[in-house]
């Protein structure tokens, strides 16, 4: 990582407050350029908290960019930081509505030409993307980072049309957590503790929303700019990882979008920026990357960004498994069309007798992280005990096989029950027996005839289902084996279905395993420059004396047949700010489950938030406990909130809900 300090143009920052047309002012941050001349304006838009939480990653960028003549703006969402109003949804009418009157304020500055940038990593890639197909006049170009086209099916609360027990728990916990956080009394003054309580009042748990809506429904086009990809004018710079969740957006959007307005761009990282340096690598000048684009689409300069591939994709090579890589070997490939004349689809039969697929209901303990941030026990370790799980066919490697793209099964399915999931795993099996995870998709049975339906299954059926497995670029050496593991459980990633203990009946005749093979090429010009950042804000984080717990913890009861998984999702711990400000956060989320009863499958979070201001005598605190079990028809779910002021208990809340389940 190369630190900069000399910029083409010297920079100050100041925090403004941007007004809403109902009087609401949004809090921001503004780096810019000093020069008389107005300037584009680049945008990042995120319910974070610019003055704590995303503060360390913002100064890594927006002085960057500043220092490259930008004005760069970073601006809390309604109801969060230092905003003014009350948290929404996510991605409400009101949080689109606001970014589009946030987008036509900065044009409006003396300091702005008039032209407007988005960016964003996740959330800011989602809403930059909603607000770009909302058609604000000012907003020219996006760079839009490990985000969705599709809330839900490629998000975090459904997967091939089943319950992601993993993230739809974890993050709607989290979100708890966050939303109940208050404002800080540095910024907005005595104001602080009127605006917390308010916002508190309004606080509903977003688990709520999210169990009430079990199939792809008018909630879920909502933001979904994949309803009309025509919507969106801006130019689109798409970027993701093959570690991250959201990639497949990146293939989505250079097959849908016109060739003159995008670009993609997917390495073999995980759920941050490129240029970060977290595992698995190599990194990238990913700064430099953008600052061609913005250039090209907001100063009209030819950089030669548009004469890049379509598509820049990384394929890696084999590597043993691992949970952590701090780099995978392996190498660039650029495709000028998507789906590109490079891949050919080469379909692979499935070989043996009729066979019975009842997977114990812990298979998918060992799938890592859903959403892998570079930790050391994100990604999945080896694969043998979740393969022993399942019902494995494997195809010899003759000579090295690329792949790029989504693989897709087509499998013959018999089920005696009405209910159920297909979970598909295609891994890299080597000469030793150890076996790699490359790529993984799911199925819900009910879901087969699509997502904006629940289809019960006809007991005593058979039928061919058809699904598509995440993208990956792969390269399996000659001596090894392709492995399509095949199960009916994925827990904690997929909520089982009742009655789904009894599997189902796979057929290997009328079966096959389709892959995209992409042809193999000597060498390619694709290249990119050595990272580089501003200099860091200056963050420390104090040692504890608490003993360190493991990331990811197994544990089962022999006796009971009982699994437990414990996870601790490592966002930041404790931290102080050069502003004397005191951040310190813990989480643990617990996954549960019977291995013979998918009934007793059960999540559990549990978050602890301090803030402490010495020089204010300020200290605020926010516990939340969420959970979910099951029945036969419903979810439950429970969430409890406690906020205090100094030791006060100022805000107490619990909230207990039956929701039918009518699809997952």
């Amino acid at each position: 990582m190369r630190i900069r300090t000399s910029f083409p143009y010297e920079t100050t920052h100041h925090d403004v407050r941007i007004p809403l047309p109902d009087g609401t002012l949004l809090y921001a941050r503004v780096w810019r350029p000093l020069t008389s001349e107005p300037v584009p304006a680049i945008l990042e838009y995120l319910p974070y908290r610019l003055t704590d939480w995303t503060a360390p990653r913002d100064w890594q960028r927006h002085p960057w960019y500043a220092g490259h003549g930008y004005a760069s703006v970073r601006v809390d969402v309604r109801g969060h930081g230092n905003s003014e109003g009350v948290p929404g949804d996510e991605y409400s009418a009101n949080e689109l509505a606001d970014g589009v009157e946030v987008v036509n304020w900065l044009a409006a500055q003396p300091w702005c030409d008039g032209s407007v940038g988005m960016f964003g990593i996740s959330w800011g890639g989602f809403n930059s993307l909603q607000i770009a197909a909302l058609s604000p006049e000012p907003l020219k170009a996006v760079v839009t980072v490990c985000s969705t086209d599709d809330r839900y099916d490629n998000d975090v609360h459904y997967m091939g049309g089943s319950v992601l027990a993993v993230d739809m728990h974890a993050w709607a916990a989290t979100m708890l957590a966050f939303v109940s956080r208050p404002p800080d009394p540095l910024h907005v003054g005595d104001a602080w503790r009127d605006m917390w309580l308010g916002r508190l009042e309004q606080v509903d748990p977003f688990i709520h929303t999210w169990l009430d809506h079990q199939t792809r429904d008018a909630y879920w086009r909502h933001g979904s700019v994949c309803e009309d990809y025509g919507a969106i004018d801006a130019a689109v710079l798409a970027v993701g990882g093959w570690h991250d969740p959201y990639r497949d957006t990146v293939l989505r959007f250079v097959e849908h979008l016109p060739v003159e307005r995008v670009r993609g761009l997917i390495g073999p990282w995980s759920h941050q920026y490129p240029d970060r340096g977290l595992p698995p690598g190599p990194a990238i000048g990913f700064l430099q990357e953008t600052l061609r684009w913005w250039d090209q689409h907001l100063k009209d300069v030819d950089t030669g960004v548009m004469r890049e591939p379509l598509l820049r994709a990384y394929v890696s090579d084999s590597h043993a498994p691992a949970t952590v890589y701090d780099t995978l070997p392996g190498r660039w490939v650029g495709e000028p069309t998507w789906p590109s004349p490079n891949v050919t689809t080469v379909s692979y039969g499935l070989q043996g007798p009729a066979v019975l697929v009842r997977s114990p209901q812990h298979t998918g303990v060992d799938a890592g992280r859903f959403f892998p941030f570079g930790n050391d026990a994100d990604l999945p370790p080896d694969q043998r005990e979740e393969d022993a799980r399942s019902a494995c066919f494997e195809f010899a490697v003759g000579e090295e096989t690329w792949v790029l793209g989504r693989p897709r099964v087509r499998l013959r399915v018999t089920s005696e029950v009405s209910r159920g999931q297909v979970v598909a795993r295609l891994c890299d099996v080597a000469p030793d027996g150890s076996s790699t995870l490359v790529t993984r998709g799911v199925l819900n049975l009910s879901a087969r005839h699509g997502r904006d339906r629940a289809v019960p299954w006809e007991p005593g059926a058979t039928q061919e289902v058809s699904f598509e497995l995440n993208g990956i670029g792969h390269a399996f050496p000659p001596g090894h084996r392709i492995r399509l593991a095949v199960s009916s459980a994925y827990w904690p990633w997929i909520w089982p279905q009742p009655g789904s203990q009894a599997g189902f009946t796979l057929e290997p005749a009328g079966s096959f395993l389709e892959l995209p093979v992409r042809a193999r090429e000597a060498s390619s010009d694709i290249a990119f420059e050595e990272p580089e950042q501003s200099e860091p804000l200056g963050v420390s984080h104090p040692a504890t004396f608490d003993e360190p717990r493991p990331e990811r913890l197994v544990v089962r009861d022999v006796a009971k047949g009982e699994w437990r998984l414990e996870v601790d999702p490592r966002y930041g711990g404790t931290r102080v700010y050069p502003d004397g400000l005191e951040f310190a956060e813990d989480a643990l989320e617990t996954y549960t489950i019977d291995e013979n009863d998918p009934l007793s499958a059960r999540t559990r979070s549990d978050w602890s938030i301090r803030l402490h201001r010495p020089e204010l005598a300020w200290e605020a605190t926010v516990r939340t406990r969420s959970e979910i079990t099951c029945d036969g028809t419903d979810f439950h779910t429970s969430n409890e909130v406690v906020c205090t002021d100094g030791g006060e208990v100022v805000f107490h809340r619990t909230w207990e809900k039956r929701i039918p389940r009518t699809a997952g």
